[in-house]
């Protein structure tokens, strides 16, 4: 009798880890066994969609911004569950490209592209030729979803929702850390004015999740589309996501680097 027919058989450590790649482009109100991610997953991996359904709100249930927002998963988390949130924690692209890669094989055999929705036309194009730098911009589209997904497409400064206007940005940049590269905590939701502003050193936000912006750009105070659009927003707490909250130590490291710390 398969997986699927009785729903009893322990999950493996591939179809675990196939399964938290899922959980990282959802987002939370997604969880649910009509999903089309989840139900094809369910298919590949003989699996009910119910089954893959609770594995994702399993992984819900051990981020502590998910539980301390009062929300919780299923109560019913495995040893092999935590010991991969563990090893996630510890090294977030290593465990995350591992689940990509288990993603990817199941829909190899099956002869999908994994993640095809996540790519427009011309990158597809390039890939015929150009295959790595189409696995960059697939990673960093990936990276994007997860960001996005845990800000509900909504700028953490403006509020601005719409998602042709905003920016998961990395907070440590993606050539200054390979490990994190693909972390969600290593990601801000901000409108492409006040990416390109935190970019450029112009804002920051501290390691309390306040906005803070440069002596350089209050010299502009005069300004009337800069008072409006960034310095208003100055010592405002941001809009904190729904899961995958950005981590206080790379906040601090991009203080740091703009001269922000005491």
């Amino acid at each position: 009798m398969t997986a699927k027919a009785t729903g009893r058989a322990n999950w493996t450590r591939p179809q675990t880890l196939a399964a938290l790649h899922i959980y990282f482009q959802l987002p939370f109100g997604q969880l649910h066994a009509r999903q089309p991610k989840i139900k094809q997953l369910s298919e590949w991996i003989d699996r009910t969609p119910g089954s893959v359904a609770l594995k994702l709100c399993n992984f819900a249930s051990l981020d502590p911004l998910i539980v301390a927002s009062g929300r919780s998963g299923m109560g019913n988390v495995s040893a092999q569950d935590r010991m991969i949130w563990k090893e996630l924690q510890a090294d977030w692209d290593k465990v995350a490209l591992e689940a990509i890669a288990e993603y990817e094989r199941l829909a190899n055999e099956r002869g999908v592209i994994a993640d095809l929705d996540l790519l427009e036309a011309p990158f597809l194009e390039d890939g015929r030729t150009r295959s790595a730098i189409v696995q960059v911009r697939v990673d960093q589209a990936r990276f994007r979803r997860s960001v996005l997904a845990g800000y509900n497409t909504t700028c953490c400064i403006s509020h601005l929702k719409h998602e042709k206007l905003v920016v998961a940005s990395h907070i440590i940049p993606w050539s200054e850390d390979v490990k994190n590269r693909l972390n969600p905590h290593n990601g801000l939701c901000l409108s492409a004015l006040h990416d390109k502003a935190f970019d450029q050193g112009l804002i920051t936000i501290t390691p309390d999740f306040r906005v803070c912006v440069s002596e350089k750009l209050k010299a502009y105070e005069d300004d009337e589309f800069i008072r409006a659009t960034l310095l208003e927003f100055d010592g405002r707490l941001i809009s904190m996501p729904n899961r995958f909250a950005p981590n206080a130590a790379f906040l601090a490291h991009h203080n740091r680097r703009f001269g922000f710390a005491p």
